[in-house]
């Protein structure tokens, strides 16, 4: 009975174990510019040095978590480059499905003024193609700053709760 009971662990444990994260692609963030300091100036190089801090450091932290293993874009980085993400009809599902993931990460910032911004993060299962998770927070001033401590927020106390998400489902081949 007792050998039966520690067999039965060790079969549950080592499934466990080899249970891997679902492998993500995390996108460069792209700005939505609504205000009408953008309509009057043009693009602003502070935030477009700031946007491009965002993906390295969600990359980062969502690995360190041990909760994804995150795929390199490296590959088809050019095309997702080119594309505008969150109009392109899911083609960031396909890019991720050419790099073998199982989740697609988007996000945005959206710049309603040069005080008020919010930062979206969006996943979508690369199998179904369906948006399983989105986040969002508001923001309080256009600074390197409040842009760290809002992507911050949204992985402490969004991303990376502590309650469990079931990994999507492995797309066969």
């Amino acid at each position: 009975m007792l050998r039966s009971a520690l067999l039965l662990f060790l079969c549950v444990f080592a499934t466990a174990v080899m249970a891997a994260p679902p492998r993500a692609v995390v996108f460069d963030f792209e700005l939505i510019d609504t205000s009408l300091t953008g309509e009057m100036r043009g693009v602003n190089k502070e935030e477009t040095a700031r946007l491009a801090k965002l993906a390295p450091v969600l990359r980062e932290k969502l690995a360190a978590s041990g909760r994804y293993e995150i795929v390199d874009l490296g590959p088809e980085e050019a095309a997702a480059k080119a594309a505008n993400l969150q109009a392109c009809g899911g083609c960031d599902v396909a890019i991720a499905k050419k790099l073998d993931a199982d989740l697609s990460i988007t996000g945005t910032v959206q710049k309603v003024s040069e005080l008020i911004l919010n930062i979206n993060i969006y996943m979508r299962d690369v199998k179904t193609g369906r948006l399983t998770d989105a986040y969002s927070v508001d923001i309080r001033d256009n600074t390197d700053q409040s842009w760290l401590r809002g992507l911050d927020y949204l992985i402490r106390n969004r991303l990376l709760t502590s309650s469990e998400k079931p990994a999507p489902e492995k797309a066969t081949q």
